[in-house]
């Protein structure tokens, strides 16, 4: 049995502990809030130990895998401290906002870092996963062009975009790894923003809607488009164009149910509201994966590299905003 210690009990961090409860082989052994109520009610309703005191979880030497689902500016101290405590690390997204304290870790961490997994959930969304497999087996001849949509129902609260880092380090950095997931190595990133829906995220600093183009190593492109609102849903699309076909994940309903009748033809109920909605089946395949790799001893993937890499792209598609330029990487 694979025992697995939570850090963070809020939203996302519920969202790891459920997955680990339901999952066949591990054990929710331990959770860590700094906020007491947080922490007693996601124990009790797990049946795990629960702490207010974070030194308990890392000093834990039974548990195998730690998730650390805390705010962002602890992601960085938490995962280089529990895997020199000896565990397996699921890092959310992103690993900082700032890539010199990455690049800092990285260097601290040296090949310690082949233990941390970091949460990019929608690699192993099954249908987005579905079309990675089909693209590299060749399906639909040498991909030329990859479409990424992801629109959310409604913008954050004001207090979230002061702290989240802006849209590309928040929102885009999972369609930035997507990108990556399908292309490989990207060369270039030219960004385009907007301000159309919330005075709040304007006056922040930040944007709400943008469309960014990515150059692969190959000269494959891609394109993803992002927005803070969406009046018919959590959207929520993938396209990958290829010498030979086209391969599509659309929108997900509640059920498969249409109705026709003398006023409309082919209606489908609403799509997803909710992230969670949408992504838990792609939450639960991602802890199936991180203990699956505790026990078989293999390197973590996506890795913390890919993690760099996608705020590598973030950070690009910022630069390209301001300046109005396309950003070439090296």
């Amino acid at each position: 049995m694979v025992r697995i210690g939570v850090l963070g009990c809020g939203r996302i961090g519920r969202v790891h502990a459920d997955s680990v409860a339901v999952l066949r082989g591990a054990e929710l052994a331990r959770v860590y809030d700094p906020v007491e109520a947080s922490a007693r009610e996601v124990g009790e309703r797990y049946r795990a130990a629960w702490t207010t005191d974070v030194d308990d979880v890392l000093a834990d030497e039974s548990l195998d895998g730690i998730v650390v689902a805390s705010p962002t500016p602890t992601h960085v101290e938490l995962l280089t401290r529990a895997v020199r405590a000896g565990k397996a690390v699921l890092c959310e997204k992103p690993i900082d906002l700032d890539i010199g304290r990455v690049d800092a870790c990285r260097t601290q961490l040296g090949d310690l870092t082949d233990r941390v997994m970091v949460g990019f959930n929608r690699r192993f969304d099954p249908s987005f996963a579905d079309i990675r497999e089909r693209v590299a087996a060749g399906e639909v001849g040498a991909l030329e062009q990859l479409v990424i949509i992801s629109r959310d129902p409604a913008p954050p609260p004001p207090a979230y975009v002061a702290t989240s880092g802006g849209l590309f380090r928040d929102m885009m950095i999972h369609d930035l790894d997507m990108a990556r997931f399908f292309l490989g190595d990207v060369v270039a990133v030219t960004a385009l923003g907007s301000n159309l829906i919330s005075r709040e995220i304007a006056q922040a600093g930040d944007i709400d809607g943008a469309v960014v183009t990515l150059r692969g190593a190959g000269g494959q492109l891609a394109t993803i488009t992002n927005s803070r609102r969406c009046a018919f849903g959590y959207d929520q699309r993938l396209e990958a164009f290829g010498a030979s076909g086209m391969l599509i994940a659309g929108n997900q309903h509640p059920t498969s149910v249409r109705y026709s009748g003398a006023e409309r033809t082919d209606a489908a109920p609403p799509i997803f509201e909710f992230f969670l909605d949408r992504y838990t089946p792609a939450y639960r395949a991602e802890m199936a994966a991180f203990v699956a790799m505790i026990e078989t001893g293999t390197k973590h993937s996506p890795g913390f590299d890919d993690g760099r890499a996608a705020l590598v792209l973030a950070d690009a598609a910022d630069r390209s905003l301001r300046t109005g330029t396309t950003i070439s990487l090296g």
